[in-house]
């Protein structure tokens, strides 16, 4: 038998050398038809672009001396067509541009990319479960139509079902979530910087579960843990910042990310004051940024300068690792999470505009990208 196999004067050995040319070739092939199926995409994003990432672009619709003027400004791109009269109402339209660009993004990739798109829109509406939360926590007045500020109907309908209950059955409300966010929102006291980091850790569990094609795993991982680096620091400076007692900081640790292992957070909290944390980031990449910032931190008295300066090293970071990888996964992360800085961006200049704030001021708080 074993003699027929390997005879070549026999179909059997054919066969046999048919059959492992092709597995060869399967193997051979699949990174290739991995890089192809981004081709298409990647080549758009980059045509696409993110100019208000940059100053330079920003200058134009800063320069505008009414809401009109700034759409008008805007929608001279066409991935932008923003609506409205009002500040909230243009604001509304910019997150729905954000909105209108992940479907676009989705529609033109892979299937197997779809739950990856998905999450993304999950994370948007996540943050308005948040501020919903946070509302009814403080016993703050929420708009009754605040619920179709969200996309997905699961989330409409738990958002409409949290402003109608009482704080006491928020618990039974959110049930469906993992058993830490429903224990949080049993206690007594609720520290909203707590509510922030239990749908943090959601998030990025469900970025840590998440599948990607194949080539695009090691991506997404340096990606997630980029995100959670970013996210224990903003952490333990607001908390910081509040006068937390030190004891209570580990609840705080979102899991080892790329440059902050369990050891450095602990080293991090530590730490007596906002200065001092900063002080103890270096060695990191996180370090030069925030140093640069602690003057003007010192100066307003607000973490939110501190945590721009991470934004913009995110943006960094998130760009480098496009080139990385370049040829799959990684410029649709650039678009995504520039997409994301630029409708911010946008969104404090229509602000700006509408209070007649001076150009300096809007500027501080910008997020851009910074030159490689």
């Amino acid at each position: 038998m074993l003699d027929a196999l390997f005879d070549p004067q026999n179909y059997p050995f054919w066969v046999l050398v048919i059959a492992l040319i092709a597995g060869a070739i399967a193997v051979i092939a699949r990174p290739f038809f991995a890089y192809l199926k981004f081709v298409y995409p990647n080549a758009k994003y980059e045509a696409i672009g993110n100019p208000f990432v940059t100053e330079r672009e920003l200058q134009k619709p800063m320069e505008s001396k009414t809401l009109t003027d700034f759409k008008e400004s805007i929608n001279t791109l066409k991935d932008y067509h923003i609506e409205g009269e009002t500040t909230k109402e243009i604001q509304q339209s910019l997150d729905n541009s954000y909105i209108k660009t992940i479907d676009m993004m989705k529609e033109d990739s892979s299937k197997k990319m779809n739950d990856f798109f998905d999450l993304f829109i999950e994370k948007n509406d996540i943050q308005i479960l948040k501020l919903t939360l946070k509302q009814k926590i403080a016993n703050q007045s929420i708009e009754e139509n605040f619920s179709k500020e969200a996309v997905l109907s699961k989330y409409k309908t738990l958002i409409e079902n949290i402003i109608s209950c009482s704080i006491e059955e928020i618990p039974s409300v959110i049930e469906k979530f993992p058993g830490y966010i429903v224990k949080l929102f049993s206690e007594k006291e609720i520290n909203p910087i707590k509510i922030d980091h239990v749908f943090d850790r959601y998030i990025i569990e469900r970025f840590k579960q998440l599948k990607v094609p194949f080539k695009c795993s090691h991506a997404k991982n340096q990606f997630v843990k980029t995100l959670i680096d970013i996210s224990n620091i903003k952490n333990v400076l607001r908390a910081k910042k509040l006068g937390y007692e030190k004891e209570d900081y580990s609840s705080l640790f979102l899991g080892e990310g790329l440059e902050i292992a369990a050891w450095k957070f602990n080293e991090i909290v530590e730490a007596e004051e906002v200065p001092d944390v900063i002080s103890s980031l270096e060695g990191t990449s996180y370090y030069a940024s925030l140093k640069d910032s602690i003057e003007r931190f010192t100066k307003e008295g607000t973490v939110q300068v501190l945590e721009n300066a991470l934004d913009v090293q995110f943006l960094s970071l998130v760009k480098n690792l496009s080139l990385k990888n370049y040829g799959t996964i990684g410029p649709t992360l650039r678009f995504i999470i520039s997409k994301e800085f630029e409708i911010r961006n946008l969104k404090i200049i229509s602000k700006g505009i509408s209070e007649h704030l001076p150009n300096d001021i809007m500027k501080k708080w910008f997020v851009l990208e910074t030159a490689t």
